[in-house]
């Protein structure tokens, strides 16, 4: 039987949720899963389509999310569902509900100077999402997270100071995993925009990252 996602994108558009969405739902459906997009969080109350997930995927900036769609989402995840997703659509999703915040492991703060040239450091060299990738480049928004310290980091950035100085030399994780309850929560805070996803690595990380939180 085939896997099955249910991928909800939408919010702020500056993010190209759709666009994101597609892409990877394309991947996914080139991989044998059955792929529903929705953009709505109403999907979340959908008890019969919620039951029969493998896979979460969010897209979903800013925002907000009411309490019944929040516990939906939470009893589908802590069941054994995994959840994903990139940049601001998990990461700064909804600022208002903490408990989210606290199944994400991360909230995104700022991004000094804006769209700018950074490096990713490859720190889990032995895990299966980041294992033989090397450090890559990006040029885009080098996200400064408040983050929580169980979570499984498989990749860094490093602030240089130039836009910020008091955080010259601050070490930040930009991709982790982590469990809630039953379920694997899989989090890349780069995908700014879908074009960030034509540097390979990280396309190939978030790739890796939804299988990784299906099983």
């Amino acid at each position: 039987m085939a896997k099955k996602a249910l991928m909800t994108y939408g919010g702020w558009d500056g993010h190209e949720p759709k666009q994101t969405s597609d892409r990877f739902a394309a991947y996914l459906r080139g991989q044998g899963w059955e792929v529903i997009q929705s953009a709505t969080l109403d999907s979340y109350l959908d008890a019969q389509l919620m039951g029969s997930l493998d896979l979460i995927v969010q897209t979903w900036t800013c925002g907000a999310i009411t309490g019944e769609q929040w516990k939906a989402l939470n009893t589908a995840v802590a069941g054994g569902v995994g959840f994903a997703g990139w940049h601001g659509g998990i990461v700064d999703a909804f600022r208002g509900n903490v408990d989210y915040q606290w199944m994400t492991g991360g909230q995104f703060v700022s991004h000094p100077g804006g769209i700018i040239d950074y490096e990713v450091h490859i720190t889990s060299w032995e895990d299966p999402i980041v294992a033989g990738l090397k450090d890559f480049g990006m040029k885009s928004e080098q996200y400064y997270m408040l983050v929580e310290p169980s979570n499984l980091v498989l990749a860094t950035t490093t602030f240089d100071g130039v836009h910020d100085p008091l955080r010259k030399g601050t070490v930040m994780p930009v991709v982790w995993k982590r469990k809630w309850g039953r379920g694997r929560v899989f989090v890349n805070c780069l995908g700014h925009v879908n074009s960030d996803f034509e540097v390979a690595e990280a396309r190939i990380i978030t790739e890796r990252g939804l299988l990784w939180a299906a099983k």
